[in-house]
């Protein structure tokens, strides 16, 4: 099972800026056709993940590794070049998965 924080502060801020919790961000982890890259240099690595929220939602979630735990920075939703990779992504996948069959 992965184990998730946040600051509760930053959660909030991000909640009233994007209308997106940290709480929903952690279901993106759930989507298998989720596309993740490194995000800019920082003090830590961020990574940045597109993924499909339990709700269907597709947005973008920034997240460090802290051994073991996950912790999320910032979510919001998805722009239009973000779907597109996702999009793109999840043909390809898809493409594979019958290459295998």
């Amino acid at each position: 099972m992965l184990e998730f924080e946040w600051d509760e502060e930053k959660n909030r801020s991000n909640k009233k800026k994007h209308s997106i919790s940290f709480n929903n961000a952690k279901e993106t982890f759930q989507d298998d056709n989720a596309v993740e890259f490194l995000g800019k240099s920082q003090p830590e690595l961020r990574i940045v993940r597109i993924g499909k929220t339990l709700g269907k939602i597709l947005i973008t979630v920034v997240y460090t590794m802290r051994k073991a735990v996950i912790r999320i920075i910032s979510a919001r939703q998805a722009s239009t070049k973000e779907i597109k990779t996702y999009i793109e992504n999840s043909l390809i996948k898809q493409a594979d998965d019958e290459d295998k069959d």
